[in-house]
């Protein structure tokens, strides 16, 4: 019977005191329990395997007992026995691969909807998460930690709980049917057994955490420093990347180390264990025989169950090692889901009612990154719908951090900003950003096509739609030119592509998107000339009728702006038009200057891929 896991699965409890393994077991237990009618007939089917397992030798003593001197059984009795013996091999074969088959979807579906509820919590936290996260260390985590969960599913279901059945029928038949010794024997060795691997494991899993931590550190270092190649290539420091590299993977082959002897240390104590219990057994058994109490059936059968019980329970270490390393990954990974939503949507939030061209004003805002470092102070002013504002001033002035407000990457600290008078606080992220397109300065791309990069925008969106905003963005022509055309691979966050070339990408995408509020920010920065006054003439078009924020440093992007805001310092030192703040002679008045006075770009040239260059 197929049962649907459960949409709403209950996320980990906060964060807080340290998670016992318990309790990371009993979070992966609702995403099993959504599947409990399969988890039930694979515990019987379990049950049924082992009971034939334990049956064998039970036979086998059968046969040996009918052929031994002087028992007159009729020969249709051994060869009913023969056949049973195969039978009850073949069932434990069988009853052992239904149950996988059975359970199968169960472990699947649990790591399918974990490694989504991770990777979907990864998205819904802040900005500031991810610049203080390492991506290497974080994709590692999830990947560790998603193979965990099957391990976890796959040693307990098919490995440790079929032992542990096994070990009680055992245990209760020589308890029912011989000398208390043998199942005295047989619990007191496991007992010991368990004991020493339990504590031997438990004094190596710091040994297993040490390996994850610098297993991560050594991945973000590699990740980082293939990812910044051009970087490493700007200043020669392959070597220096390799230094550090090796560093980190000595660090971590002295760990491995460390847990490779101490992992000697453990198999060495649980076969001596093993061995002992062994000698003692086969040894009652022999005195048995000798004293007539037990046949040479009796033997082989005693003899049977502890070479049945051998190989598992010597493996059951491994298992209990390997869940113990599995449940270090799993918490690890739990802890991304208990990672605190900086930026939250409240408690049945709406979505955000915005008209085509809305109003927005910030009211008082003020935030900062750091309490020690406050980036805007008390900056109050009104977009009007339909208008151009433009903020320019010095580097660090807060210019970006306004777009960052304004979707919503954090919250402010003082004030609030408003869309067609609602605070964006109060609705859901979602609706906001849908209703904001943006064109950042620094254009990073998927490793994609370009086509596929310019969908983004509004995934779904014709062919015919795509070329349509391409056309607008002057980037048509150029990738007409290219053999593969929109098909083209763009590279790791493209840069197979010119700065001019990826911002172009960025427009069309933006415009793709349709939004009600455009923020450009820089958006023609690396575009020379000539290419700038077509992408400029595009963006007014995009921008009408539309409320458009523009962060610009190059005052000649703004001088068509219905309002400038000078930004200095957190604070709005001036605002005005372009023509009204030359005439104030102030800070807007001195930029201007400034600016006129640096030499003029040198005409641009065609590049080999035709896009235009400086000269």
């Amino acid at each position: 019977m197929r049962h649907r896991a459960s949409s709403t699965v209950p996320l980990p409890a906060p964060a807080g005191a340290a998670r016992s393994d318990w309790h990371t077991i009993r979070t992966l237990l609702p995403y099993l329990w959504a599947y409990r009618w399969r988890v039930g007939l694979a515990l019987a089917l379990m049950v049924a395997a082992k009971a034939s397992v334990v049956g064998v030798p039970v036979l086998l003593k059968g046969i040996v007992d009918s052929l031994s001197p002087g028992q007159s059984a009729a020969l249709v009795v051994p060869v009913g026995l023969v056949l049973a013996y195969g039978a009850l091999r073949l069932a434990n074969t069988l009853f052992t691969e239904l149950r996988e088959l059975v359970f199968a979807r169960v472990t699947e579906n649990a790591v399918r909807t974990v490694a989504l509820q991770v990777f979907g919590h990864l998205h819904s936290l802040s900005m500031r998460f991810h610049l203080e996260r390492q991506t290497g260390g974080l994709t590692r985590d999830m990947e560790r930690g998603t193979r965990a969960i099957s391990s976890l599913v796959s040693f307990t279901i098919y490995s440790v709980l079929p032992t542990l059945v096994e070990i009680g029928l055992v245990v209760g038949y020589l308890a029912l049917n011989y000398d208390l010794w043998f199942a005295g024997i047989t619990v007191g060795a496991l007992a010991l057994y368990i004991l020493f691997t339990v504590l031997v494991t438990e004094w190596r899993t710091h040994f297993r955490r040490t390996m994850n931590e610098l297993d991560s550190k050594a991945n973000s270092r590699a990740i980082d420093s293939l990812i910044n190649y051009e970087t490493v290539k700007y200043f020669g420091n392959e070597e220096f990347e390799s230094r550090r590299y090796e560093e980190t993977l000595r660090r971590y082959e002295r760990a491995r180390l460390r847990s490779q002897a101490s992992l000697s240390a453990l198999n060495v104590g649980q076969s001596a264990i093993i061995a002992v219990a062994v000698t003692l057994m086969v040894w009652r058994a022999t005195a048995g025989v000798a004293e007539g109490r037990m046949t040479l059936g009796d033997l082989v059968l005693v003899n049977g169950f502890m070479i049945q019980l051998y190989a598992p329970l010597n493996f059951l270490g491994v298992l209990y090692r390997e869940i113990k390393q599995g449940l270090t990954d799993l918490e690890r990974m739990f802890g991304l889901l208990r990672a605190n939503r900086e930026v939250e949507d409240g408690t049945d939030a709406p979505a955000l009612r915005v008209s085509h061209g809305p109003e927005v004003r910030f009211e008082r805002v003020s935030f900062a990154y750091d309490s020690d470092r406050p980036i805007l102070s008390e900056v109050d002013f009104t977009m009007r719908p339909g208008t151009i504002t433009a903020v320019v001033g010095p580097s660090g002035a807060g210019k970006s951090t306004l777009a960052r407000l304004l979707y919503r990457f954090y919250d402010v600290s003082g004030g609030r900003i408003l869309v067609d008078g609602q605070d964006i606080r109060s609705v859901t992220q979602h609706s906001l950003r849908a209703a904001i397109g943006i064109v950042p300065q620094d254009t990073v791309l998927f490793n994609d096509t370009l086509g596929y990069n310019v969908a983004y925008g509004r995934p779904g969106a014709s062919a015919a739609e795509i070329e349509d905003v391409c056309r607008s963005a002057q980037l048509h022509g150029f990738i007409a030119r290219l053999p593969q055309g929109y098909e083209t691979p763009v590279g790791e966050r493209g840069l197979k592509l010119s700065g001019g070339e990826k911002q172009r990408v960025a427009i069309a995408r933006m415009l793709l998107k349709d939004p009600a509020i455009l923020v450009l920010d820089e958006a023609t920065s690396a575009l020379d000339t000539r290419n700038e006054q077509a992408i400029q003439g595009a963006l007014r078009t995009a921008a009408a009728g539309r409320t458009t924020l523009v962060i610009a440093h190059r005052l000649s992007t703004v001088v068509d702006a219905d309002r400038v805001l000078v930004l200095d310092h957190g604070r709005i030192a001036e605002s005005g038009t372009h023509a009204a703040l030359l005439e104030q002679d102030g800070v807007y008045a001195r930029m201007w200057e400034a600016q006129a006075q640096q030499p003029e770009e040198p005409p641009a040239l065609p590049d080999a891929e035709g896009a235009s260059v400086p000269a």
